[in-house]
């Protein structure tokens, strides 16, 4: 699967897709992602992407030319499955939403910033908007590094142990159950004997009705 991440600010991207999971997806070629400068995308000597809004008002906006230029050319040297644009009045992410993701091949993800972008390209050619939350953050990069990783971490061969990803929390609407390991008592606090008595069938019922019983007391909304 590759991913073409266009941002102001490439550097912020350099450490997320470096190490872990990610970077293990592309040292064994089943991951790409590229980031592009969108100010080598620029027409002016300054190399500026934003301008004044239309209207008045605070803030810069992001020009259309530099995003149209750079989709453009990526869109003449491959097609793309989806051009994800990160804003927070996209649909809210989640695990379905990664699930779908991780079957596309190439994806595009706009990163914006200041007021926003000029909205000629989200019409033009955006395919999907997504947010991580309802909040404010100063650009989309840290929300287009939480998708990528949401995303490469479901495709095949990428986890060692493959089944891992498909007991995650929120994979069948419920959240994980608790997790334990090595010592078995570590002052007083033991393990559940469940976990210890070998016997799988009962751990995988005990492991269902805890994740049922989190959910229940967490995220409620999930069951419904």
């Amino acid at each position: 699967m590759r991913f073409d991440i266009i941002t102001v600010l490439p550097g912020l991207l350099e450490s997320p897709f470096a190490h872990s999971i990610l970077q293990r997806a592309q040292n064994k070629g089943l991951s790409e992602i590229y980031v592009h400068n969108l100010r080598d995308y620029s027409s002016n000597k300054h190399k500026s992407v934003d301008d004044y809004p239309y209207g008045g008002g605070s803030g810069m906006v992001m020009q259309i030319e530099p995003f149209a230029a750079c989709i453009e050319k990526l869109k003449a040297e491959r097609d793309y499955d989806e051009i994800i644009f990160m804003t927070p009045d996209g649909e809210t992410f989640n695990q379905e939403i990664a699930n779908g993701l991780s079957l596309k091949k190439n994806v595009i993800i706009l990163c914006g910033h200041y007021k926003g972008i000029d909205q000629r390209i989200r019409d033009v050619y955006v395919t999907r908007e997504i947010s991580i939350g309802d909040y404010v953050l100063s650009g989309g990069e840290l929300p287009a590094a939480i998708i990528v990783d949401a995303v490469v971490r479901l495709l095949p061969g990428v986890l060692s142990d493959e089944t891992s990803a498909l007991s995650d929390s929120f994979q069948g609407d419920l959240l994980d159950a608790p997790v334990y390991s090595r010592p078995a008592d570590w002052r007083g606090h033991k393990v559940p004997e469940v976990l210890l008595s070998g016997n799988q069938a009962k751990i995988e019922q005990w492991r269902y009705e805890q994740s049922l019983e989190r959910t229940q007391k967490r995220r409620p909304d999930l069951l419904e």
